[in-house]
C-alpha cells in the first residue's frame, strides 16, 4: 500500500471587512509580506505537501500580482460564496491527483503565524487516524452567553471546551463527501471539522498555540505583525 500523500487548500475568497483597509485582509501587508504570502509560505514549506490550492474570488485582481511570488506548487481556483463552497472547489481541483485516503490540510488564509512545530505535531498525531482532526487550544477565559442587548444570560462551563484553529487535516474522500452532504442539507458549516462531525465522525483535536491567531479585527493585524517580526523565518 502506497503511503498517503499530503495536499493543502487555503481558502482566500473572503473580504474581511472588519479589519478595514482598502483591500481584503489577506492582501494587507505585515512584516514585509502580504498576509497571504506569509500563510502560504508556512504550508508550502513542507516537502510532503505536494500541491497547495488557493480558492480566490472570481473578481480578485490582487492575486494575479501576487502569484509570481508564491512557490511553484501553488495554484488558484475560483472560490465560492462561503468558506465551505471555496474549500469544496479546492478539493474538486485536487480530484485528479488525490487518492481517497490522501490527506488534505485546510488552513485559513488569515492565519499567517502558524508555527512549523504545530503543523509537524498535527501531521504526526493524525497520520494514522481514521478521519483526521484539527489544531486547537483549550478555552481559558470564563465564557458568558449574552442577549441581543449585551446583558449576561448565563455563564458557561468551559470544561472540555476548545477553540478551533487551523490547519484542519482530513482524508480527501471523507472531507469531500462530508462537505457535499452538508451543502446538500443546506448547512453552511463554518469549518471542516463540523462537516465531518455531521457525517458521524469524531475528529481529534491536537494542541496548538495561541500565537496561531486569525486576523479578524485591526488589533489582530497588529498582534500578527509583532509575532512575525520576532524571528519567524521560512
Amino acid at each position: 500500500m502506497k503511503p498517503a500523500k499530503f495536499f493543502a487548500v487555503i481558502p482566500a475568497a473572503g473580504i474581511g471587512r472588519r479589519v478595514g483597509g482598502d483591500r481584503p485582509k489577506q492582501y494587507l501587508e505585515i512584516a514585509g509580506r502580504t498576509v497571504l504570502e506569509w500563510t502560504v509560505s508556512r504550508i508550502a514549506a513542507f516537502e510532503r505537501v505536494k500541491r497547495v490550492v488557493i480558492p480566490v474570488a472570481a473578481d480578485d485582481d490582487y492575486f494575479t500580482t501576487l502569484a509570481c511570488r508564491l512557490p511553484a506548487k501553488c495554484s488558484a481556483v475560483v472560490g465560492g460564496a462561503e468558506r465551505c463552497h471555496s474549500v469544496l472547489n479546492g478539493l474538486d481541483a485536487l480530484a485528479g491527483e488525490a487518492a481517497p485516503d490522501d490527506w488534505v490540510l485546510v488552513h485559513d488564509a488569515a492565519r499567517p503565524c502558524v508555527q512549523e512545530s504545530e503543523i509537524e505535531r498535527l501531521i504526526g498525531e493524525l497520520e494514522n487516524h481514521d478521519c483526521g482532526g484539527l489544531l486547537g487550544v483549550p478555552v481559558r477565559d470564563t465564557l458568558k452567553r449574552c442577549d441581543a442587548q449585551g446583558s449576561v444570560v448565563d455563564t458557561l462551563d468551559r470544561t472540555g471546551l476548545w477553540q478551533a484553529q487551523t490547519p484542519q487535516m482530513f482524508r480527501f474522500a471523507l472531507l469531500r463527501s462530508s462537505l457535499e452532504a452538508a451543502l446538500a442539507d443546506g448547512a453552511l458549516v463554518t469549518d471542516e471539522a463540523q462537516a465531518v462531525e455531521r457525517a458521524g465522525h469524531r475528529p481529534r483535536v491536537v494542541l496548538g498555540h495561541t500565537d496561531n491567531l486569525k486576523i479578524t479585527h485591526p488589533d489582530d493585524l497588529e498582534a500578527a505583525n509583532r509575532i512575525l517580526q520576532t524571528g519567524y523565518e521560512v
